[in-house]
């Protein structure tokens, strides 16, 4: 196969094996980074919620349980959706700008979109105010992961990706090092205002340190898996473009694999992320204050999970076996590790006035789940040239913001009264996921034969 694809300016690679250059660290910081401010935007709502209840405009009634405060939860329900139908609606237009524009500028408008729509939520009273803010704040978001997986395809060789991946999703954990007692300490003195002003302000300072980063005169040169790829695809580039059409893609079973598999699992992050205070306060009688030690422990251990699992499938693969071979071993790990979270709700009835044992399950499930992302949002990598990886990433991160809306709404009416059911189906859709990954794509990137081959 020849591997002298047509390249850009903004998209030149070589078609050799990536030279060493340890500047591809200082890009997996500065792609922490993102993500950990990222995810700090999108919780503040989650754990300001306790706050939430003395706002007149949000219906909590303090004369009625907490199981039964319909006109709060619903308005809880529909902010959060606002967020997730938005963060999926941009995903369908934002890894495309991404992989137009290319990853520098890309990235750059997507954080400012999103740090300036964050501070926004400071300055409006109103349930509209916070459904409007929300939806643009989920608009800017929807860039940071097409971004940031373009990025590790191109400064990453194929068995690192998965570990830089893990590395720098890590920062949707460390965020909840940082977050709780950051809104603690901010909103106990200026009010839930500061919460928003504060992380907002972050995305701005982190967008200064990108635009004066020089992105693409570093950059690396491509590996020999993405210049198979690049030529594969080329024919079907439009004339003076390296973009492939969406029909072409919608061809490819490896991009409906990577959405059913992000359809499926992304929603059980959603619910770990916007649900889990919610769970502890209801469940144990714990707030935000008394509650941030079983919190700051789920992210904890979840960011172990990220940075090991994403490294599983690398060491893998340094010991002879395939691309294919690495990435499912290390999704079928993460996927079994998550099956035990069924067993939460039994956790609360035995543990009445103890919420650690719920904790450590769900901590165990958190991290099976970030291994897993770090592995998922690899195998773009390993089917599609970087040209057209954001595009990927994007259709699959809207089917995964699609479903997480859907599953928002199903742990929004029956949560509270039938948990079971929330976790029952968290505990099997990532065995599914990964059984019609498989049916659909058998085999992942290029043989070790015909890397020798290649070579």
């Amino acid at each position: 196969m020849s591997t002298n694809a047509a390249n850009t300016a903004e998209d030149c690679f070589t078609t050799s094996a990536p030279q060493s250059n340890n500047i591809r660290w200082f890009v997996c910081i500065l792609l922490f980074a993102a993500t950990t401010i990222n995810y700090m935007d999108r919780s503040v709502f989650a754990l300001i919620e306790p706050l939430l209840h003395n706002l007149p405009f949000m219906g909590w009634d303090p004369k009625i349980d907490t199981a039964h405060q319909v006109v709060f939860n619903n308005h809880y329900k529909y902010i959060i959706m606002c967020f997730q139908i938005a963060y999926g609606v941009g995903f369908l237009t934002a890894g495309r700008i991404i992989d137009k524009l290319g990853t520098k500028i890309g990235y750059a408008v997507a954080i400012a979109v999103w740090a300036l729509s964050s501070m926004s939520h400071a300055f409006v009273f109103s349930v509209l105010g916070f459904c409007i803010a929300r939806v643009m704040l989920g608009l800017g978001e929807s860039g940071n992961f097409p971004a940031a997986i373009k990025a590790t395809t191109e400064w990453f060789p194929s068995e690192e990706r998965a570990l830089a991946t893990g590395l720098f999703n890590s920062g949707s954990n460390v965020s909840f090092f940082v977050a709780p007692p950051l809104v603690v300490f901010v909103t106990s003195r200026w009010g839930w205002q500061a919460a928003f002003i504060t992380t907002g302000s972050m995305g701005l300072l982190w967008l200064i340190t990108w635009l004066f980063f020089p992105y693409n005169r570093l950059r690396r040169g491509s590996t020999q898996t993405q210049a198979n790829l690049a030529a594969d695809f080329a024919d079907y580039a439009s004339s003076g473009e390296t973009s492939v059409p969406y029909s072409v893609l919608l061809r490819r079973p490896g991009l409906y694999a990577f959405s059913i598999a992000k359809g499926l699992t992304d929603p059980i992050w959603w619910f770990y992320l916007f649900y889990l205070p919610k769970f502890l306060h209801e469940t144990y009688g714990l707030d935000l204050q008394h509650a941030k030690w079983e919190i700051v422990t789920v992210y904890m251990v979840s960011s172990v999970g990220s940075i090991f699992g994403g490294g599983l499938s690398g060491w893998i693969m340094k010991q002879g076996h395939s691309v294919n071979t690495g990435r499912k071993l290390a999704l079928l790990l993460c996927a079994v590790l998550v099956v035990p979270i069924v067993f939460v709700p039994h956790l609360g009835g035995l543990f009445p006035t103890n919420a650690w044992p719920a904790t450590f399950v769900i901590a165990i499930a958190a991290a099976a789940h970030q291994g897993w992302s770090a592995n998922l949002f690899s195998t773009p990598t390993d089917m599609f040239p970087s040209t057209t990886v954001s595009t990927v990433v994007g259709i699959g991160g809207a089917v995964g913001a699609a479903g997480g809306a859907t599953f928002t709404w199903i742990v929004g009416t029956y949560f509270s009264l039938h948990p079971l059911l929330i976790f029952e189906l968290a505990a099997s859709a990532y065995l599914i996921s990964l059984a019609a990954f498989q049916l659909l794509v058998p085999t992942l990137g290029i043989t070790r034969r015909e890397e020798q081959q290649a070579a």
